[in-house]
């Protein structure tokens, strides 16, 4: 039917409707369109882009030599000078550490050549001192312990023996230091059993998997007692810190689909004094896991933008947002944009991190300061640049797609504004939660070497060891040493004893028996 002048305007507000949605759903394509492309851009660097968690020299692990000599000025190449009689400042090696043990070797001229072409007798005018360190690889000895049995000729109404200290594992010719060195050696040195296996076969000894993975399972339980001991502790403080990562776990004999998750706990006060790392292995990602473990603390919770914490918000417990959480929302923005419009500098994004570095500036500069002068300096400079974020944030929020990465960035900020603006309260508390996940990162990279736990007992036993090791390292000990005192000193306690007495082995008291980390 032909348009009549009656009709005309009729059709003519149908085509502008049409037309209106046409273009809506143009606008949407192409917004999709930018969503995968977004998307494709950060897949692609997160596979090939240099990452803070990979090794960027891994590529060079056969040519290491050559491309560091390579890189160094051709003054520098030469063998460094030994001589270190001069007591004068001279560039170059670093000296060796006074506390390793040292060995003196003298070479003196035979007594017949100490004499002078004059013909008068030569006498000592000093010495040259050169250093070379020398390696002994790991040795194995065994101790046999003899008990003497006493017995009364007279009488003959029994036998005595003389004591032998408890032991760590009853009946098992582990001792303390071998437990302490494979437990180093997995849980700080990412070292599967299965290589140690084979480490231990070069050295002529026979230890299975089975073996070694029974040795950890009963370590584990004999130092349990103190992991409950240190998590009293950590409870107690002001100021916690939290973060969990995935790892699989074997359940019946087969890998499971569903992820299980190792939550981690830390100190997390900015003057740290008594530092606590525990870890504890749970099937799920609920929040009421944290709940539970950290149930009677009363302070500030430290955490990232995940709601399974949420649950904990109280009176009692505080929620502390993570700024770099914020702030690597932005980043992954920047890397999704296309490679011209990252050097703009005038963009959405790269206006955003530098407010950030702004604030962490401020935190670089107050870091050895007093609690009371970081939160002076907080309220004076940081105060006005995080309200000038969050005004930044509110004008731009319309401005942007809630599916685009900067649009996704900008509403995580201010979804999560009233948790990041409190680090402002309080001069104990950090920025962000980054020493957490630094502490995370040791069973990322374990994880990625054994790849699974083959029972809930063994993850539950691993998150345990985790916890001991991190610790130590957190409170400047040597790690084997302080593991292998622990080793030694618990099974002398017996079977029963109160809590309190496990406080002669904690970390913060051991600094005078225990060889600090260099």
């Amino acid at each position: 039917m032909k348009s009549t002048v009656n009709t005309l305007p009729y059709e003519t507000e149908n085509l502008q409707k049409q037309l209106l949605d046409s273009q809506s759903t143009i606008d949407q394509l192409q917004e999709k369109i930018r969503w995968y492309e977004e998307q494709f851009r950060l897949l692609k660097q997160k596979r090939f882009g240099a990452s803070s968690e990979k090794n960027p020299d891994q590529m060079q692990l056969f040519n290491e030599a050559e491309s560091i000599l390579d890189s160094l000025k051709p003054e520098e190449q030469g063998e460094q000078e030994e001589t270190v009689s001069d007591t004068r400042k001279k560039p170059g090696r670093k000296a060796l550490s006074p506390d390793i043990p040292r060995e003196v070797v003298r070479y003196e001229l035979p007594e017949a050549e100490q004499v002078c072409a004059c013909g008068h007798a030569l006498h000592e005018a000093g010495e040259d001192k050169s250093e070379q360190l020398e390696i002994i690889p790991a040795t194995l000895k065994v101790i046999e312990h003899v008990q003497v049995k006493y017995a009364c000729r007279a009488c003959e109404t029994g036998m005595t023996s003389a004591p032998k200290p408890a032991q760590p594992i009853p009946r098992s010719f582990a001792s303390a230091s071998l437990l302490a060195y494979i437990i180093v050696a997995k849980f700080m040195d990412s070292l599967p059993l299965y290589r140690q296996e084979t480490i231990f076969k070069r050295l002529s000894i026979d230890l299975s998997r089975a073996t070694l993975s029974n040795w950890m399972l009963k370590s584990a339980e004999l130092l349990e007692p103190f992991y409950d001991r240190l998590h009293f502790y950590l409870i107690q403080q002001k100021i916690v810190q939290a973060d969990e990562t995935t790892l699989n776990v074997i359940q019946d004999g087969r890998e499971t689909k569903s992820k299980s998750y190792l939550w981690l706990y830390q100190s997390g006060s900015h003057d740290n004094q008594r530092p606590v790392v525990l870890y504890d292995y749970q099937a799920t990602r609920a929040g009421t896991h944290a709940a539970n473990f950290l149930q009677g603390f009363s302070g500030h919770l430290q955490v990232d933008g995940y709601a399974g914490y949420h649950a904990l918000a109280s009176e009692h417990c505080i929620l502390v947002g993570c700024m770099a959480h914020a702030r690597r929302k932005f980043d992954e923005a920047l890397k999704v944009l296309p490679k011209a419009s990252r050097q703009n500098k005038h963009g959405l994004t790269q206006m955003a991190l530098r407010k950030f570095a702004r604030l962490y500036a401020i935190e670089k500069q107050i870091k050895a300061l007093s609690t009371e002068q970081r939160y002076v300096i907080r309220q004076e400079k940081s105060k006005p640049l995080m309200l000038e974020l969050k005004q930044w944030c509110e004008a731009n929020v319309t401005k942007t797609a809630k599916e685009a990465a900067i649009g996704k960035a900008i509403r995580y900020t201010l979804n999560q504004w009233d948790y990041l603006v409190r680090y402002l309260e309080d001069g104990n508390l950090q920025i962000d939660n980054n020493a957490a996940e630094r502490r995370i990162k040791p069973f990322v990279i374990g994880r990625k070497n054994w790849l699974f736990n083959q029972t809930p007992r063994g993850a539950k036993a691993s998150a345990l060891l985790y916890s001991l090791v991190q610790t130590a390292v957190a409170n400047n000990l040597e790690p084997f040493a302080y593991i292998k005192y622990l080793l030694t000193g618990l099974p002398k306690l017996g079977r029963h004893y109160e809590p309190e007495a496990l406080d002669q082995f904690l970390p913060w008291v051991m600094t005078e028996k225990i060889l600090p980390l260099k």
